[in-house]
């Protein structure tokens, strides 16, 4: 029971905090009273607003990708096929950490640049199947807004990494991309905008499946209402 409210607690902190990032507002959402006219596409469209809202604010936070076991990027794997004195340097725990530690900080920017592209999506995609998604699977919305998006989060956040890894403050990133022979860094950071990408869509529908599971604590009555009739 205590870890259950205390989870409960962790989960409204988070999307409290994600609302309240002016950033990522969006025109609409603000909370309604009452029992006025609604839609299954603004359900929807509300639904991942608060997910989108609360995997940036997770993600992009200091440690947002390195402190989750979940959220944590490993090392692209253009790093594990080189040899020599890369190799010599990946073998080192202490240094394949550091190393991996490093790209998870420029991973934070990649997912800053994401964001106001997920979020100005979300406002603008047509929902014709909005009824299905509400009533589908827990994660539903996210794939399907992931789909419709294709890899347009990867093109935005290359730009943005690659620039990560140029001025990375590990001094460690630069001696590793130097010893990558054959592969330049907009090479790298495509490699690790797809595993950025893949963190960013994981986390959104994790937050999803979260809001479904509590729709209370978004303090919003909309989806408290359409949600608890599922």
């Amino acid at each position: 029971m205590g870890d259950n409210s205390a989870a409960k607690f962790q989960r409204r902190k988070v999307l409290g905090a994600a609302a309240s990032l002016t950033v990522l507002a969006v025109a609409g959402c603000a909370t309604t009273s009452g029992y006025r006219p609604y839609s299954y596409a603004d359900a929807v469209r509300r639904l991942l607003q608060y997910a989108a809202n609360a995997a940036f604010a997770r993600l992009t936070a200091p440690g947002g990708f390195w402190d989750s076991q979940v959220t944590r990027l490993a090392l692209p794997d253009l790093f594990g096929r080189r040899g020599g004195a890369l190799q010599n340097v990946l073998t080192s725990a202490l240094f394949h950490e550091r190393l991996q530690r490093a790209l998870n900080i420029i991973a934070e920017g990649g997912a800053r640049r994401a964001a106001p592209l997920v979020i100005e999506t979300i406002r603008t995609i047509g929902l014709p199947n909005a009824v299905a998604l509400i009533h589908g699977d827990p994660r539903g919305a996210t794939a399907y807004l992931r789909e419709a998006m294709g890899g347009r989060l990867i093109e935005v956040m290359i730009p943005q990494l690659d620039e990560g890894l140029h001025v990375a403050r590990d001094p460690l990133v630069g001696e590793v991309l130097a010893a990558l022979t054959g592969v330049d860094v907009p090479r790298v950071a495509r490699s690790l905008a797809v595993e950025v990408d893949d963190a960013i869509w994981d986390e959104i529908a994790r937050q999803e499946a979260g809001i479904r599971a509590d729709p209370q604590a978004t303090g919003d009555a909309l989806l408290a209402r359409v949600l608890g009739r599922e």
